[in-house]
This record gives structure tokens, C-alpha cells and sequence, in this order.
């Protein structure tokens, strides 16, 4: 999926509905934790990954934005470190002057004055005012992958970002999940309207014949009844 349609189609939809869509596709639902959110709450950010992992120098920052493609997001991974921070203004500058569509920090990031006027969008686990303590030894393929938290990235993925948080999703199924993504937005939307129109969301996904059904059935699901009268809350 190129940048420009891919932008064009996230601006409609939140990464929850795109989790939903890897659940109903059977592809692995891999959210960043739940403490990485946005810097600038509001923001949003859609593109391929592009991975570096820190070993105590920005430099690494510097050879994989040599690298970049209009619309990547730099995704930097320091193990999740809450002692220091490994971005700062100079690195979401730069950033942006490569055609980056944002940064998200398996980190802590600095400067948060400075990065909210610049205005690209920048996602951490949080803030501190140290630099890196420590100077390790770099990875050769320190721009193969990167970690956050258990799941491992790399330039064969998405990442997807908003208020809900982080997603990573595999490039090669993004149309397909897309699609999916906005027919359960569209339902979820229907649901809604109707809801506010009076008809309750029991009576729309007819839960007493899913209780009763489930009388006959214990190893009914709701999530199986959903699917079959076409309703979209957990999926």
C-alpha cells in the first residue's frame, strides 16, 4: 500500500478497528504497551517501520534516516529503558527533514517542549531529562529490527498510531486488513446511529436469542453469535 493511500485511508479509522480486523483475519494483534503513547495527545501516524536499535549514540538515528523513504516512522528501540532518553529535538527534527511521518520510542524521549513545536508526531513511554548514561557496542544488524515490547519489527511492517495507542501490522496484508478494518468501522457506526435512535444494542445483535442459544450450547461464543447476525463490538 503506497504512503499516500495508506495516510488517506487510516484518517478514517483508529488502530482499535484495525486490531479488530487482524483478530477476524487471524493475524497476530500486536500492540505496543499500553504505557507508549503519544507525546502530543491527538496525534497519529501511519507508514513502514523503519527500525533502529540504540546502543548509546545517535548516530545509529542518523544512518537509518540516510535510509529513509518519505512516510516512514522511525521506530527506536532501547529495551524499554526509563533511565534515560534517547531522542530528543535534534533526532524528531531531523526526522522530519527526512520525509518521516513520525518516531515511536521503545524509550524514553527528552526535550517535550521542543518536540511538541516541531510537530511531527512522536510516540515514548514517557520523559526524562538525561541524555544516554552509556556508550554499548552496536549490533551489526542494528537496522534490521527493532523490539517493542515483545514483538519484534522490522521493514516488512506498519505501524499505526493514535490516541488508542500502537499497532504493528504486516505490509504484505495491509489491504486486506484495511478492508476489514473499515467494514467493521461502518458497522460499529450503523450500531451507534441506532443506539442514539433508541434501539438498544441488545435488541440489534438480538442477545436473548444468543442466551437462549446459549441455554441449548454452552460452547456458544458471543463473539461466534456476532458474526452470525453480522454485529461488531469485540471484532
Amino acid at each position: 500500500m503506497y504512503h499516500r493511500e495508506l495516510r488517506r485511508r487510516f484518517a478514517s479509522l483508529s488502530t482499535a478497528h484495525l486490531a479488530d480486523a487482524c483478530i477476524r483475519a487471524g493475524v497476530p494483534v500486536r500492540c505496543a504497551p499500553a504505557q507508549l503513547a503519544a507525546v502530543v495527545p491527538g496525534s497519529r501516524l501511519a507508514g513502514p517501520v523503519l527500525p533502529a536499535r540504540h546502543a548509546g549514540s545517535v548516530d545509529i538515528f542518523l544512518e537509518a534516516l540516510e535510509q529513509a523513504s518519505p512516510g516512514d516512522v522511525l521506530v527506536v528501540d532501547n529495551g524499554g529503558r526509563l533511565d534515560e532518553a534517547c531522542v530528543g529535538d535534534l533526532v524528531v527534527l531531523e526526522a522530519r527533514g527526512a520525509g518521516a511521518e513520525g518516531v515511536v520510542v521503545w524509550g524514553l524521549h527528552r526535550d517535550t517542549a521542543d518536540i511538541r513545536a516541531i510537530g511531527l508526531p512522536v510516540f515514548s513511554l514517557g520523559a526524562i531529562p538525561t541524555g544516554p548514561l552509556r556508550t554499548g557496542i552496536r549490533p551489526e544488524d542494528a537496522l534490521d529490527s527493532a523490539a517493542v515490547g515483545e514483538w519484534t519489527v522490522g521493514r516488512g511492517d506498519l505501524v499505526l498510531g493514535d490516541d488508542d495507542g500502537v499497532l504493528f501490522v504486516p505490509a504484505a496484508r495491509a489491504g486486506e486488513l484495511f478492508t476489514l478494518a473499515e467494514s467493521i468501522r461502518d458497522t460499529e457506526r450503523r450500531q451507534a446511529g441506532q443506539i442514539r435512535s433508541g434501539r438498544s444494542l441488545r435488541s440489534q445483535v438480538q442477545f436473548g436469542t444468543y442466551l437462549a442459544r446459549r441455554q441449548q450450547d454452552p460452547s456458544l461464543t458471543f463473539r461466534a453469535h456476532l458474526r452470525s447476525v453480522g454485529g461488531a463490538i469485540e471484532e
